[in-house]
């Protein structure tokens, strides 16, 4: 397969002075910076209709466009692993994936990932960049994922992400009792100290949440967030930031940390759940052969439903 795959980006006000090889890479996830590079110097990027240099500066409102052969077949091996599709046609396939379940294929996780999984069950999926998966969730997240099934879906489902056409919702136990609303407007970016961490920092990028918390028991919380944005850990550092982190979120401030009065047999319960309680509940979006705008939810997981109960029936 040989076809092109052509994207285009409009640069915006807040992009005016950065390098155009670091707006195309936080663009466009899909392709890593080593690989724009070589594009670049092939000639494959285009700004306003003519070759360029990585180290363009941009000036605001120019049209981006590459034009990069299909990605090569993935190398990842099949691997019949346990999926839940709650909903599959020709065009893409919407994953209630796991907790504990990694996304992708890297170090210290070579197999047994959602990608091994879907390469399994549909082979084609091994053309397409990342095996058609258009945004993450973190190994220990569960919930709702969507998955391409060919190019033009990818690159429709791509650009609604990035014009913020795809609406996102998680539900999140969180330690304490934030107000009934409110949106988070904070800049992510790597940790100054841990690099393995994210965190609010000025030089961050744009990173907004909104979230509506949905009950409180026992100086915890239920909060349903969603996203404007899409940075990594995004609702993890924001609900940390405002000193409601993520019931055991060990990344976070979440693991450790319990609502004071909360009693021994609560303390061991929450001690003993081990990810971050967070679920990807709901997803909407526009289909891209159909135009409908679909919305599918996925009720919380049995831990999560456990540990609620546990906080309920405390004495």
């Amino acid at each position: 397969m040989n076809r092109k795959i052509a994207l285009t980006l409009k640069v915006k006000a807040e992009q005016v002075g950065q390098r155009v090889d670091v707006v195309i890479a936080e663009a466009f996830k899909e392709f890593s910076r080593s690989h724009l590079q070589k594009l670049i110097k092939e000639g494959a990027v285009k700004v306003n209709g003519k070759e360029i240099k990585p180290k363009l500066i941009l000036q605001g409102g120019e049209l981006i466009e590459i034009f990069a052969k299909e990605a090569p077949k993935l190398k990842d091996k099949a691997e019949n692993i346990d999926l839940e599709i709650i909903h599959e046609d020709q065009d893409l396939l919407v994953v209630n994936k796991a907790s504990g379940l990694v996304v992708h294929p890297g170090a210290g996780n070579p197999s047994g990932t959602l990608v091994n999984g879907l390469l399994n069950f549909d082979s084609s999926l091994s053309y397409l960049p990342r095996a058609g998966i258009v945004h993450r969730l973190d190994k220990d997240t569960s919930g709702l994922m969507v998955v391409s099934r060919n190019e033009k879906t990818y690159l429709t489902l791509i650009n609604q992400l990035k014009e913020r056409t795809v609406t996102r919702k998680y539900t999140a136990l969180v330690v304490g009792e934030p107000s009934l609303s409110g949106v988070i407007d904070k800049p992510i970016g790597r940790h100054p100290k841990v690099r393995t961490k994210q965190a609010v920092v000025s030089s961050g990028k744009e990173a907004i949440s909104r979230f509506k918390k949905v009950m409180s028991v026992r100086g915890y919380s239920l909060v349903e967030v969603l996203l404007e944005t899409g940075r990594t850990h995004q609702i993890r550092v924001h609900l940390s930031y405002l000193g409601f982190p993520i019931v055991g979120d060990n990344t976070y401030g979440g693991r450790r940390k319990y609502v004071k009065g909360t009693s021994e047999n609560l303390r061991n319960k929450i001690s003993q759940f081990k990810r971050q309680a967070l679920h990807a509940s709901s997803l909407t979006f526009i289909h891209p052969s159909t135009k409908e705008v679909l919305t599918f939810d996925s009720e919380l997981p049995d831990d999560m439903k456990q540990l609620i109960r546990a906080l309920k029936e405390d004495d």
